[in-house]
């Protein structure tokens, strides 16, 4: 169940399935771009890491003393000094956490990422690198704007389609409008590689404008919120 508590007053917003980690998402309050030192004294880091976020499908593993991360939608963290955060203001962000092994990472999903499935193969290269089994991942889907606001063309719709076997419940057609759950496509895209321990969050990026950044409520803002991961 995600909650939100206060840093130095301001709202970050946690789940209650990750316990061991330091897993968050901050909100209009305390994102990163306004309030880094903050989120880098609260974690006990030096540098918070992130990459250069492009709609892409490229996944990398954070390394010691590199900080540049381009073209890059998800981070694989495996080093308990380091932090990373991503950020978003109406795509998907997914927190990834391995509980037996301390590793995890961060997807950027929007339509792109969630057609290119970038959290289950985020998951797969952490079955592959580091012997991660999907059952002892657990997954925060934190806010994103969600179906109620959410319409896309025919060619989007089609595309996020195929992402799964059952499309069923993921989607509503009304006057020939398309609205589409990319929270609830990629909870299902990563239960079909064996991922049970899920936890979507209730909160519509546009819906609930006053905790979060919306790029299509605020007409292309630039303002962006995080998705904040430090292991234990």
């Amino acid at each position: 169940m995600f909650y939100f508590e206060n840093i130095n007053k301001k709202k970050i917003l946690r789940s209650d399935m990750i316990q061991n980690a330091n897993a968050f998402f901050t909100t209009r309050e305390s994102a990163i771009n306004e309030n880094e030192q903050l989120i880098i004294n609260y974690l006990g880091v030096k540098k918070l890491i992130y990459p250069q976020q492009t709609h892409s499908g490229n996944i990398q593993i954070v390394e010691k003393n590199k900080f540049n991360y381009p073209n890059t939608d998800a981070l694989i963290l495996t080093i308990p000094e380091y932090a990373i955060f991503l950020n978003f203001a109406d795509c998907t962000p997914i927190i990834l956490y391995d509980t037996k092994q301390n590793i995890g990472a961060i997807c950027h999903a929007g339509w792109r990422g969630s057609v290119k499935k970038i959290a289950p193969k985020t998951i797969q290269k952490m079955i592959e690198d580091f012997n991660t089994k999907p059952e002892n991942v657990t997954a925060l889907i934190g806010p994103a704007i969600s179906s109620c606001c959410y319409n896309v063309g025919e060619e989007v719709f089609e595309k996020l389609k195929i992402t799964v076997k059952n499309f069923n419940n993921l989607y509503k057609i009304s006057d020939n409008n398309f609205f589409v759950d990319l929270k609830s496509i990629n909870s299902q895209q990563i239960r079909e590689l064996g991922v049970k321990n899920i936890d979507i969050c209730p909160y519509c990026t546009s819906c609930d404008n006053n905790y979060f950044f919306s790029y299509r409520k605020e007409n292309g803002t630039t303002n962006r919120h995080n998705a904040v991961l430090k292991l234990a």
